[in-house]
């Protein structure tokens, strides 16, 4: 099947099938609707690169993640892509691995495609990679690295709420010994965590024992052996709280061999609120980053740039929430403290 026999049954040229394809306003909705019938009936599947050279637009938009082995990604890149299919979008997924030679390979995939907008999901972006994209006015939403500007929209997480909150919590369950495994320095979102953590404490008036920070890598096994350092302390913390949900789970299995319980000896919090958290024993208490919202703002600040080539860029806020389940309690009466 061609879009000439898509024309003929429709008793139209081919090309009012081509901007009925291509979403042109130049075609009636009678007319459009005839068209979609006959591609319908004849099982006409249009060529997406021919699409893009004609028209200029590839109807493809890029998603740059980080580490498509952490669940907080493919929940995203689930979420993007159904907002995409809604509006006849598709979507290249490219995953860094936090590797910048692998990332300069991503960002010329994108380009090789033609993609009418790239959401960058990551923060390890050089500055000449972000220039390609501009150069070519390609627009970009960025998560949490980059302040808005032309053609560049920023979605930032306010950490600092979600975190703030997971202390609160703690602090009102008697806690004062609280740790922090933080996630890998290079990413800002995981220095943007430490710092309201240790914030918040001085807030509150909470000494800090340097001793109770951790250094985790926002991986199981990074927050495993976080957990198992803590835990050999002489005087070990009555809470901890994890730079991400990945980094709790581990830290679980270091305190469950440890011979501990959660949260009747220690009580634990992530961040994330991956779906995993709901089944693990006991359900794990963490702060919600809604992959939904994230997903929803970056396509949102992509489509609306290109449609309406309004090219200045908007500052978009996603605020966190802490989900209460069952791995943070009171504090140990034998410890009082």
């Amino acid at each position: 099947m061609n879009i000439k026999e898509v024309a003929r049954l429709a008793k139209v040229s081919t090309a009012t099938v081509s901007r009925t394809i291509n979403g042109s306003n130049k075609v009636t909705p009678e007319t459009a609707a005839r068209v979609r019938k006959a591609i319908e009936a004849l099982r006409y599947y249009p060529n997406t690169n021919a699409r893009a050279l004609g028209s200029g637009r590839s109807s493809l938009y890029g998603l740059i993640i980080s580490d498509i082995t952490n669940p907080f990604f493919p929940e995203l890149v689930k979420s993007f892509e159904d907002i995409a299919v809604q509006h006849g979008q598709e979507v290249l997924v490219a995953n860094t691995d936090y590797d910048p030679h692998r990332t300069e390979i991503c960002v010329g995939r994108m380009l090789q495609r033609k993609v009418d907008g790239v959401a960058i999901m990551t923060s390890e972006m050089d500055k000449h990679l972000i220039e390609e994209f501009s150069h070519r006015n390609i627009p970009l939403a960025f998560l949490d690295t980059a302040s808005a500007q032309k053609g560049i929209s920023n979605i930032r997480v306010n950490y600092a709420a979600g975190i703030d909150a997971a202390v609160e919590y703690l602090i009102g369950l008697g806690h004062t010994a609280i740790a922090f495994i933080a996630g890998p320095p290079s990413l800002s979102s995981a220095r943007i965590r430490k710092r309201a953590f240790l914030n918040i404490l001085r807030r509150k008036g909470i000494s800090m024992d340097a001793r109770y920070i951790e250094q985790g890598n926002h991986r199981t096994d990074g927050g495993h052996e976080a957990m198992r350092r803590l835990l050999n302390l002489g005087a070990r913390p009555t809470a901890v709280i994890a730079s991400n949900d990945l980094t709790a789970i581990g830290a679980m299995g270091a305190i469950f061999e440890h011979g501990l319980r959660i949260p009747q000896d220690i009580s634990l919090i992530g961040f994330d609120d991956i779906e995993l958290c709901s089944f693990t024993q006991p359900a794990l208490t963490t702060v919600r980053l809604s992959r939904q919202e994230i997903a929803r703002l970056a396509f949102r600040a992509l489509f609306n740039t290109y449609q309406t080539e309004n090219w200045e860029g908007a500052e978009y806020v996603v605020q966190p929430v802490l989900v209460v389940r069952k791995s943070a309690g009171p504090v140990p009466a034998n410890l009082g403290r």
